[in-house]
């Protein structure tokens, strides 16, 4: 048991690691600003802590929510953020389609009065 928990924790640091350079990189590109990467840059941080130290967090899932286990806790807060940023990029990707939609009627509208 204690060696699958090492193993998983060597590749959470090591995915961790790979996207704080990710993360570099998109604002070396000038992709991200500089809050951006910062943020990401910090998310991936305590990524790598929570990999490195995992019972750090014991106290949000069995203490202060009262969870029997903190990988239940973990999973449900997966899910809870991949549900928002789900919500968030579908946001984003209607206002992308709209703007494209008002600009090719734009184009479509001046080459008639051509």
């Amino acid at each position: 048991m204690i060696d699958g928990l090492i193993g998983i924790q060597i590749i959470g640091v090591l995915f961790g690691l790979l996207m704080v350079y990710v993360s570099v990189l998109h604002n070396k590109r000038k992709e991200f600003t500089s809050k951006e990467s910062v943020f990401w840059i910090c998310v991936w941080s305590l990524f790598v802590l929570v990999a490195i130290f995992p019972n750090s967090i014991d106290f949000l899932g069995q203490d202060l929510l009262g969870m029997s286990r903190t990988m239940d806790f973990l999973i449900i807060l997966g899910f809870i953020m991949l549900a928002g940023l789900l919500f968030y990029v579908y946001g984003l990707m209607r206002t992308f389609q709209r703007k494209l939609e008002m600009l090719v009627r734009k184009i479509a509208h001046d080459r008639v009065k051509r």
